[in-house]
């Protein structure tokens, strides 16, 4: 009887989550309320962006590490370490943990854990996800844009940078050709433009700051098709039940971190692989 009574109060926490999260995703995730919540990132957020993207490699590795401390048995350590915060706190963070306080979290039936620190730190870690998100949404528009444009597999700025400085420089060469464009773009296509590092590194600081700009806004459009998806549902009840559990305690990696580096690492790759090409 007991045990019948506990599995229908389950069903009923259940229910009332599965109810809350719907109500939040429609209100802060589709297309009105994504634009609402990214409004707040017109002004210093667009400074903090660059800044985020170059200590994202610093965050996953300080994650690694309290994960490497934990294995370990310096459960104490790895647990402070992964407490630091790495990455700069965007204003529109700050206002999508307001709403998960206020119309989520707030207004569920309180169960389980009601250690403070626990909903914080799991909130703290749901933010981190949807940064990661944002990079690897802005890592699929680079890819898309290099194969529509150079007709290569362009992961990021550092495989985009060459392509872009080498069309540039193409073209301005050509424009002041003296016999002409025609004649121009026949003599650049068998002699290449000279490009100066300087130049190219222009062009990749360049596209490292659009591309962080991207990244800021590119929730505008993430936000809606997951949760057209179901993503933002699943990730939001994943996150009450951690919270209600307690779990987590150690400095765990989500996936999504790994994917965005992972496309880091292809970057980096690619953009080596083109400058050992004869």
């Amino acid at each position: 009887m007991l045990e019948n009574i506990a599995h229908m109060d389950a069903n009923d926490h259940r229910s009332e989550d599965a109810a809350l999260v719907r109500a939040f995703v429609r209100r802060h995730f589709s297309w009105r309320g994504s634009l609402r919540m990214h409004g707040a990132s017109l002004g210093l957020d667009l400074l903090r962006a660059p800044i985020n993207v170059a200590l994202a490699p610093v965050f996953l590795f300080v994650r690694i590490a309290a994960l490497v401390l934990s294995r370990l048995r310096l459960v104490r350590a790895g647990r402070w370490l992964a407490s630091r915060r790495i990455l700069l706190r965007s204003d529109a963070s700050r206002a999508l943990e307001r709403a998960l306080c206020d119309d989520l979290l707030e207004r569920r039936t309180w169960r389980g854990n009601t250690d403070p620190a626990i909903p914080a730190r799991h909130v703290e870690d749901y933010l981190g996800i949807r940064s990661a998100v944002a990079e690897i949404a802005t890592t699929l528009l680079v890819l898309i844009a290099g194969l529509l444009v150079f007709r290569a597999a362009t992961p990021g700025v550092l495989s985009l940078a060459p392509l872009v400085s080498e069309r540039a420089a193409f073209n301005a060469a050509v424009a002041g050709f003296p016999l002409g464009e025609s004649l121009g773009r026949a003599w650049y296509g068998l002699f290449p433009a000279d490009q100066s590092v300087w130049f190219v590194a222009g062009v990749g600081i360049t596209l490292v700051v659009a591309g962080s700009i991207v990244t800021t806004f590119a929730g505008v459009v993430a936000d809606p098709l997951q949760a057209l998806l179901g993503v933002h549902q699943r990730r939001l009840l994943r996150l009450l039940a951690r919270i209600d559990a307690a779990e987590g305690d150690d400095p765990a990696i989500a996936r999504e971190h790994l994917l965005a580096r992972m496309a880091d690492v292809s970057d980096a790759a690619a953009a080596l692989l083109r400058m050992l090409r004869p």
